[in-house]
């Protein structure tokens, strides 16, 4: 018989089973990941559904980036399991009522459908550069345009009509994909620090500000990188965005705290003695005063004295990185404090996470990265900007 963990780390009253951690870092990667696919594509829709002209520098950005961080957002959870391939399972032989068995239906759609709505707005680049080139990278653009040359007034209206709709089926497709993850953590009533309504909800509007954060910097990034103009319009529409979902976020959170706090007081001591001690560091510092309270004020800031121009562009970015760490921050105090109470509700546990190994640290950022180095890829195959030679359709509302 194997003997007991060494509990000196734990106060309170806790179980043999509760000292190992089964969530881990991964699993904290993994709802950040669907996040920024969630708000990537509300970037996008905005532009081709709601004709927001002020987004169109970025709006093929978007798409491409939720295409590239949507294929790897299952990454984590198969480097998570210790059999892998026995996921596949659960969508070969499902289970009806397992949340998680529909994921991976639901996922797959979802790829499918960024698919089809990138080959609607890029259609007019791949007929350019199949007619053009003769190369390799020619017969790879033949293949793309699936023997449809036409560019025609008519046809190109309908290719908006159906890149409308597409983004009309993708909206709530995005957010369903990341309200799923909420709705995962706010059904399991045995963890007091996840039994919320509320969490869908928070998780949802938290993914929204950090894909809308990370085209801010991607777009910025890109803009220094090709050595152009950075479109201040456009940077300063996307700070709109930011800042208005970013109240709706930060209420939320403060609302579903308080719920908490307010159960504690009921009978479930450790979860003051939580909020007032370990939780101190990573939840009001770095998640809320540092990721969230500080670009708030930033980005107020800049609206009220009507910042313009590098300021305005340098201002953003700055707010736009911090809402990338709170949202990060939020995802791990979530997984990994949620696990760190214990399921007596009379002691804490400490969470001590490795570097190295299949769910370090390492494989967290590698995870964050790789998508990025995917976008570089596809960007190269499909420039998603104007100047890079993408003529792209404009959507249905805008004038």
């Amino acid at each position: 018989m194997e003997p007991l963990p060494n509990l000196a780390p734990y106060t309170g009253w806790v179980y043999p089973n509760e000292t190992v951690f089964e969530w881990s870092v991964l699993i904290a990667v993994y709802p950040y990941l669907t996040g920024l696919v969630a708000g990537a594509f509300t970037v996008s829709s905005l532009y081709q559904v709601f004709g927001f002209k002020t987004l169109k520098p970025v709006a093929h950005l978007a798409l491409l980036t939720s295409l590239c961080f949507m294929i790897f957002v299952p990454t984590p959870l198969l480097l998570h399991l210790g059999h892998p391939e026995r996921a596949f399972n659960a969508t070969l032989t499902p289970h009806w009522s397992s949340a998680m068995a529909m994921f991976g239906y639901f996922a797959t759609a979802y790829v499918v459908l960024l698919m089809i709505e990138m080959w609607f707005a890029y259609r007019p680049f791949i007929v350019g550069e199949a007619q053009r080139r003769q190369d390799l990278l020619g017969r790879f653009y033949r293949a793309l345009t699936l023997g449809s040359y036409d560019l025609s007034e008519h046809a190109m209206t309908y290719d908006r009509k159906w890149l409308f709709a597409l983004a009309i089926i993708g909206i709530p497709g995005a957010h369903g994909l990341h309200g799923y993850v909420g709705f995962m953590y706010g059904s399991l009533k045995s963890r007091e620090w996840w039994s919320s309504d509320l969490m869908p909800v928070i998780f949802l509007f938290s993914a929204i500000i950090s894909g809308v954060a990370l085209l801010v910097v991607l777009y910025v990034a890109s803009c220094k990188l090709r050595k152009i103009r950075v479109d201040v319009a456009c940077v300063k529409g996307l700070a709109y965005t930011i800042w208005g979902f970013i109240m709706i976020a930060i209420a939320l959170e403060a609302l579903e705290f308080a719920n908490i706090v307010y159960k504690g007081r009921e009978g479930i001591e450790v979860i003051l003695e939580y909020v007032t001690g370990r939780l101190l560091i990573p939840y009001f510092i770095l998640q809320f005063a540092i990721g969230a309270i500080l670009p708030f004020l930033i980005l107020s800031y800049m609206i009220w004295r009507g910042t313009t121009g590098q300021a305005l562009v340098v201002g953003v970015t700055l707010s736009a990185c911090l809402v990338l760490f709170s949202v990060f921050m939020m995802r791990w105090n979530v997984v990994i404090g949620g696990q760190e109470i214990s399921k007596t509700g009379k002691g804490l546990l400490y969470y001590q996470p490795t570097f190295f190994g299949k769910e370090g640290l390492l494989v967290g950022v590698l995870l964050t990265i790789a998508p990025i180095i995917l976008l570089l890829g596809l960007a190269r195959l499909f420039p998603p900007f104007e100047d890079g030679e993408t003529s792209a359709a404009s959507p249905a509302g805008a004038q």
